[in-house]
């Protein structure tokens, strides 16, 4: 037997363990070290989303994000009924409220046609009762095979079978920086360092600090954006059938309140997007000084704010006020008018942002001889999870799996 080729994998979120996983399973000659700061996997990014399986309706059609997205829920759905993972294929509509949003409607349902989304239609008012009798528009777009998971349980069973399979995993280890000496790769936590042959660094909200520490440049840089969630009591479970999206703004760099079911059975709506000061704050007021002080030097950051402002009046109604948040899903369902319920623990987003103030739409990978930093995956990052791992370890080991996404 050969001498095993060492790889470590920084970052046990969704997109790290995939990768972790994926390289033990294609590579005979593999030893695969997992690291994560936290003593579980899934507790930043992953474990606080909203659980949607994304279909593909609104990416550029034939963009990396649409194939790796269209790959990604194959994959992610065999590998869910592989490990008794529960999914459910709810359905989504996305409803327009008026003769503007009906065009917009119209460039969905073209873009996800040649997406090669499943099944997907447009409705008209009544069909629209049909599918979801709570919902009013004049027209909607219906997306049967859009679905609801539990990511945080995903992430675990892809580490459990990362480990079933020989892969070793260090929680509770942060890692300070990557070194590259020789044509290998250092890897240097709080307690030791340890080389390898490939390092892929997988770190979302703290993916430009490990950068930049590890001699990359500081930019694109994380601006962190919380969502609120709001969970209706349990007597509007039966409300809705599936998940119920506004038509998107172009104004406005997000998507909007949206109606989700959980995959446990209740209803929540949100999230809304507002500027977190802290990249790990999921409670409370959520204030970190160094994170709010990374913030204000940052010039893209000033640049983003001064072309938002619109955005921020609309976000920040949700923000203080949980009426606000349930008359703007009252819109297009107006059975939620007044729901009760409680706020969730927030999600953060990672969002990559240029210096000139711009959002980074696309995925961000800097690669240096024997490292690999993932410095962007926005949304559907977790649907494309195990296809964005599977173009990965394509890059790192130099060889395309035959079923991969290839290409830009």
């Amino acid at each position: 037997m050969g001498v095993k080729r060492r790889y470590a994998v920084i970052g046990a979120g969704i997109i790290g363990a995939a990768v972790a996983r994926g390289l033990l399973a294609r590579c005979d000659d593999a030893e695969v070290t997992l690291y994560e700061k936290e003593d579980r996997p899934a507790a930043h990014q992953t474990g606080h989303n909203s659980g949607v399986i994304h279909a593909g309706l609104y990416y550029e059609p034939g963009s990396l994000k649409a194939r790796l997205c269209r790959r990604g829920v194959s994959l992610l759905l065999d590998f869910a009924r592989e490990h008794s993972v529960p999914f459910d294929e709810c359905g989504k509509i996305v409803v327009a409220t008026d003769e503007v949003e009906v065009e917009r409607l119209h460039a969905i349902h073209r873009r996800s046609l040649a997406n090669g989304v499943p099944e997907v239609a447009l409705l008209d008012a009544e069909e629209l009762r049909e599918v979801e009798p709570n919902a009013v528009g004049l027209a909607a777009l219906h997306s049967p095979h859009t679905g609801i998971i539990d990511y945080r349980a995903l992430t675990e069973a892809l580490v459990a079978d990362f480990r079933r399979g020989g892969g070793r995993v260090r929680f509770s280890t942060a890692v300070d920086r990557v070194e590259e000496r020789g044509g290998r790769s250092i890897v240097r936590s709080e307690s030791d360092a340890h080389e390898y042959d490939q390092v892929i660094a997988c770190t979302g909200l703290q993916s430009d600090r490990l950068a930049a520490r590890s001699g990359e440049d500081r930019d694109p840089a994380v601006v962190p954006f919380f969502g609120q969630y709001f969970i209706l009591d349990p007597e509007y479970d039966d409300i809705v059938n599936g998940l119920i999206y506004p038509v998107p703004d172009p104004r406005y760099p997000f998507l909007g309140v949206h109606v989700t079911r959980r995959i446990d059975g209740g209803v929540m709506l949100g999230p809304n997007a507002f500027l977190s000061f802290s990249r790990e704050g999921y409670r409370g007021l959520g204030f970190n000084l160094p994170d709010s002080l990374r913030i204000a030097a940052n010039p893209g950051f000033w640049r983003f704010a001064a072309g938002n402002i619109a955005t921020a009046r609309r976000e920040i109604a949700g923000v203080v006020s949980s009426e606000k948040f349930v008359e703007e899903a009252a819109r297009y369902v107006p059975k939620l008018a007044g729901a009760n319920g409680h706020r969730a623990t927030r999600g953060i987003r990672a969002q990559a942002m240029n210096r000139d103030g711009s959002l980074v739409d696309d995925f961000v990978i800097d690669r240096r001889r024997a490292t690999m930093f993932v410095r962007n995956a926005p949304s559907p990052g977790a649907t494309s999870a195990l296809a964005i791992a599977e173009r990965l370890i394509d890059e790192v080991t130099g060889v395309t799996g035959t079923t991969g996404v290839t290409g830009d």
